[in-house]
């Protein structure tokens, strides 16, 4: 029996409403106990598409590009004798463009043809890049923005941060493949970039009235993603080693392992240099690194490469891991297999993982996308069981409150006893090397949590909201969701 996804089939509707102004659809699930209804109409089109893709803070206002032009095609044609004969005909290609450029570093760019999504791009979005990074160049020389020495700006450099849907509609369109994933209309490249050229261009050398903060902070934010690429790159080829493992310019406080196997190898991210000595001890150094870091890193979601690559912890992490970061990073450099995060089981160790987690979210996230990120699961209680009778004395760890609640529970009903007071492991540190072997360590015993994104957009949302510098939204967040919190978990 097929099942049906409302979430994926309210995506699709909801797609197809903005791609059409003022059409209004309605999506009802009946399958549950409550019919469950929603109602889908954007008569701001493309327009709000963006807003709603959007998950940074804006850096510019939105950017309309539309236009229109005719081109000519050869077609086979059915002539009155039933003949096939090649016919030139006139076409007609309407472009439709909204943008907008904000915090991030990333872009998001969807297109369509006739309403018909083209994951995979084509010769519309070629002709906007070109057309793009064209117009941009010529607005940062013309305006001075970049210096006569300066590189010029790159088609990375102008979708940093971008937010886009690029939609255009002609008769008897021409895709690559059976899927329609590619548009091959090769008329759509020359159009689409002219169309940016001339509409774009207006709108940096002559911006509409209360637009010319917005056209300029478009220009700086590309100029200045040029900047920190060119620093990037100087910084790499400086930096630069022969091979990862080679190296004598990994972190000194690395712990590495002995293998070259990288399919078996180990990176564990340890939390305080406390816990490193008797993590050494319970490690199995043939496979498994270490790596202690310094207390809470840097967040990165609020703040810039260039902060980013200053900050010595998450430069020591990306350095370790050897695979690069951002558009740069190479998922077949990576030196390890896993990556396990490692920190306490309280609320300080919780926010650690948080900001570890945004660092490879945002700068490694094919890692994660791979299943190789992994938390690790240590107990926060020990429970000292006495001897009774031939039953031997026993040691039982538990990972949550409620799963020492339901072991004490279970002890009582058997009629066993336990030493006083229960043993609650603030840190790492508190372990010794075997206990901390046995319970987080050791493959044969531990448990690891694998972290996996899933939905990279919606994910991109929920960093921005947790981590991100505008409070208001997460504020909201937390107020909407106190009445579900479970105030019994709370650490104080």
């Amino acid at each position: 029996e097929a099942e049906v996804d409302l979430e994926a089939l309210l995506a699709r509707a909801r797609q197809t409403a903005f791609l059409v102004p003022g059409l209004t659809l309605v999506v009802r699930d009946e399958r549950g106990d409550e019919p469950v209804e929603e109602s889908l109409r954007y008569d701001g089109g493309i327009a709000e598409f963006v807003n709603h893709l959007a998950t940074d803070e804006p850096v510019t206002s939105l950017v309309r590009l539309t236009g229109m032009e005719h081109f000519h095609e050869t077609v086979p044609v059915l002539d009155a004798q039933g003949h096939m004969s090649p016919q030139e005909v006139q076409r007609e290609l309407a472009v439709d463009i909204a943008l907008r450029w904000g915090t991030g570093y990333d872009d998001t760019v969807r297109s369509f043809v006739n309403v018909i999504a083209t994951p995979k791009g084509g010769t519309h979005v070629v002709g906007f890049e070109r057309g793009a990074v064209k117009v941009v160049n010529a607005a940062l020389r013309a305006q001075k923005v970049l210096k006569s020495g300066e590189d010029a700006v790159t088609k990375e450099d102008v979708l940093e941060g971008l937010t886009g849907v690029i939609t255009v509609r002609l008769a008897e369109p021409q895709f690559e493949g059976q899927t329609k994933e590619v548009l091959g209309t090769s008329a759509a490249s020359r159009i689409v970039a002219h169309v940016v050229e001339k509409e774009l261009g207006a709108y940096l050398t002559n911006p509409p009235r209360g637009e010319k903060n917005s056209a300029k902070a478009l220009l700086d934010k590309v100029a200045n993603a040029m900047r920190a690429r060119v620093a990037a790159r100087t910084h790499r080829d400086t930096q630069r080693r022969k091979t990862a493992l080679e190296s004598s310019a990994l972190p000194a406080k690395l712990a590495d392992c002995r293998s070259d196997d990288v399919g078996r190898t180990e990176l564990f991210i340890v939390e305080g240099d406390s816990a490193l000595g008797t993590a050494k001890s319970a490690r199995n150094s043939e496979f498994q690194a270490l790596l202690p870091i310094r207390g809470k890193i840097l967040n990165v979601q609020k703040s810039s490469l260039a902060d980013m690559l200053k900050n010595t912890e998450c430069a020591a992490i990306i350095q370790v891991i050897g695979a690069g970061s951002g558009r740069s990073f190479e998922l077949a450099a990576a030196r390890y297999q896993k990556i396990i995060l490692m920190s306490d089981a309280d609320v300080d160790g919780a926010h650690i993982r948080c900001l570890l987690l945004t660092l490879i979210h945002r700068y490694m996230p094919e890692l994660l996308a791979d299943g190789r990120v992994f938390a690790a699961v240590p107990p926060l209680h020990r429970i000292d069981v006495v001897a009774s009778g031939k039953t031997p004395a026993e040691v039982v760890y538990t990972y949550s409150d409620a799963e020492m609640r339901t072991t004490l529970a279970e002890l009582t009903r058997q009629g066993r006893r336990w030493k006083d007071p229960i043993q609650r492991y603030k840190g790492l540190g508190e372990m010794d090397a075997s206990q901390l072997r046995e319970t987080t360590m050791d493959p044969r015993s531990r448990q690891l949590r694998r972290i996996t994104v899933s939905d990279a957009d919606a994910a991109g949302a929920v960093f921005n909201l947790l981590m991100g510098s505008d409070v208001a939204p997460r504020k909201e967040f937390i107020v909407e969701g106190a009445d579900e919190l479970d105030r019994s978990r709370i650490d104080v």
